[in-house]
């Protein structure tokens, strides 16, 4: 969260007229407030990671900017696991039901959440959803975030593992603009590899400037399109859910 520019203090001198405009005060009650929402989420994140722990689920939370083929990747990842392993999904956008509709497509449970105007999930939000899933004791719950490179960055759900998709249609610089997404994930996925053929983009790059931003992420291409790669992401899936 980016507190407006109205709590950036300035006491300078207009014209001989000294003031600073209540900034500071109006400055402390919005970190104010932007710590209890952040420590209020914590609590329900916390909740929802004792839930999931209890309940031996995987839980993955998949983020990226809009367009970077979450859902095509997903309908493949859930295609593939669906008769392994209990799996579900929960979905959100800030409006329609289409991304879920593409998920119950496969026979796979799954639960929108539209956000409306916030740019992303909160942990109080996927604690009602579970409501709505059945069991999924020893599964994979995957968690796909609002199409956003900030805001859910920040935002623990509860999950095991925040998983960042770049798309090689966006260019290689995105884990340098958008450091905090980056250095929040456990793992990047470069997704569409079927168009490298065709697009200006420098994977060998994209992975330097990853890892300048977070040195520990893993990194694994991908074309969801065609399930490319799927193999890797299944088996680091696998892993997971059996270290629960």
């Amino acid at each position: 969260m980016t507190l407006p520019l109205a709590a950036y203090r300035h006491d300078h001198d207009h014209d001989g007229h000294d003031h600073d405009h209540d900034h500071d005060a109006r400055g402390g009650r919005l970190v104010q407030i932007e710590q209890d929402i952040m420590a209020k989420n914590q609590r329900y994140a916390d909740a929802n990671r004792r839930y999931f722990a209890a309940h031996g689920i995987f839980v993955v939370n998949l983020m990226s900017s809009p367009g970077a083929g979450k859902t095509t990747l997903l309908v493949r990842t859930v295609e593939a696991l669906r008769d392994r392993v209990p799996v579900a999904v929960i979905e959100g956008d800030q409006q329609t039901g289409l991304d879920a509709a593409r998920i119950a497509a496969t026979g796979v449970p799954a639960f929108q959440i539209n956000t409306g105007k916030a740019c992303h999930l909160d942990a109080h939000a996927i604690g009602h959803a579970l409501d709505h899933l059945p069991a999924l004791d020893g599964g994979i719950l995957f968690i796909e975030n609002v199409g956003n490179l900030v805001c859910p960055a920040g935002f623990d759900l509860g999950e095991a593992h925040k998983v960042v998709i770049l798309s090689i249609t966006e260019g290689e610089d995105k884990p340098l603009k958008y450091p905090d997404m980056f250095h929040a994930a456990d793992l990047m996925i470069l997704n569409k590899t079927d168009l490298l053929p065709y697009i200006e983009f420098d994977p060998e790059a994209a992975v330097s400037y990853a890892r300048q931003v977070n040195p520990q992420i893993e990194i694994q291409a991908v074309s969801g399109l065609h399930g490319d790669g799927l193999d890797s992401f299944l088996a680091w899936l696998e892993a997971g859910r059996l270290a629960m």
